[in-house]
């Protein structure tokens, strides 16, 4: 698996797997956990939950996927805007250790920004870095006015990723904040890569997919797999599309299918509202 640096210096893999929405009905866990194990064994040792999903049922479900592989996985957690004062971000942390069953988390992020000064959150967060607890931290859903304000703080300046909403649908960050990140050596997590199965029946994509014998989502993956300092982390419970989404890292784009996903997909022409969900 190819991997990216972190401003610490440590490696984090380009391809991973997501669980939004995990956690959230008994009917579905164990295939849920198959699936995390699946995307495990083929390499996708990248996993990113929350506290949100599923209000802690998402760690839950990860516990279980990770039980006997925990020092392969690189784990990804967020906390609330609401959890981050400092003894919020503390606590809250400690309540995803154990629902995940770990004593530490790779790298912890502050899911979106809230109230909550960052200069607050920012000294909770090295806190938790110097007792062991993470190993790294970073943020998400940040813009860049946002990202100058964190980085300006003490501890900011160790900020290890931006998690933000990232596809072929929504490349507004390609105007500022992907090249600021990039200039910074801060890589960019993309959530939602294949646009919540947006692109299964795209007539356009499927037209490129089908010169290389895969499907169009594969084709969406890939071309984010390629954008530098980028990690994706497509979410998948049936083992077929975990599969897909792994495989998608080995196709190879030409110029040509490039130029005409530019065409199909524009690049941004001015300054866009960061995209959320």
């Amino acid at each position: 698996m190819k991997t990216l640096q972190l401003p610490s210096g440590r490696e984090i893999p380009i391809l991973g797997q997501g669980t939004w929405r995990m956690g959230e009905k008994a009917s579905q866990k164990q295939a849920e956990i198959d699936a995390l194990r699946l995307g495990i064994d083929l390499g996708m040792t990248l996993i990113d939950t929350a506290e949100m999903y599923g209000e802690g049922g998402a760690e839950k479900v990860v516990a279980e996927a990770i039980s006997d592989c925990r020092e392969e996985v690189f784990l990804v957690s967020k906390f609330y805007p609401y959890n981050a004062s400092y003894q919020g971000v503390i606590k809250a942390c400690n309540r995803s250790l154990s629902r995940l069953k770990t004593d530490y988390i790779d790298l912890y992020l502050l899911h979106w920004r809230g109230s909550i000064p960052l200069s607050e959150t920012l000294e909770a967060l090295q806190h938790l870095k110097q007792a062991g607890k993470i190993l790294d931290y970073g943020v998400s859903n940040f813009d860049v006015d946002d990202m100058e304000e964190a980085l300006s703080l003490p501890g900011g300046d160790v900020i290890a990723t931006n998690q933000v909403l990232y596809n072929l649908m929504r490349r507004g960050i390609e105007w500022d904040l992907l090249p600021w990140c990039k200039d910074r050596h801060i890589p960019i997590m993309a959530y939602s890569p294949i646009e919540q199965k947006a692109f299964i029946n795209h007539p356009k994509l499927a037209a490129i997919a089908k010169q290389h014998h895969a499907t169009p989502t594969q084709i969406a993956l890939n071309w984010l797999l390629r954008q530098d300092n980028v990690i994706s982390i497509p979410k998948a419970t049936n083992l077929n599309h975990v599969r897909e989404n792994r495989a998608a890292l080995d196709i190879n784009l030409t110029e040509e299918d490039l130029k005409e996903i530019d065409r199909i997909f524009p690049p941004p022409n001015r300054k866009q509202t960061l995209a959320m969900r």
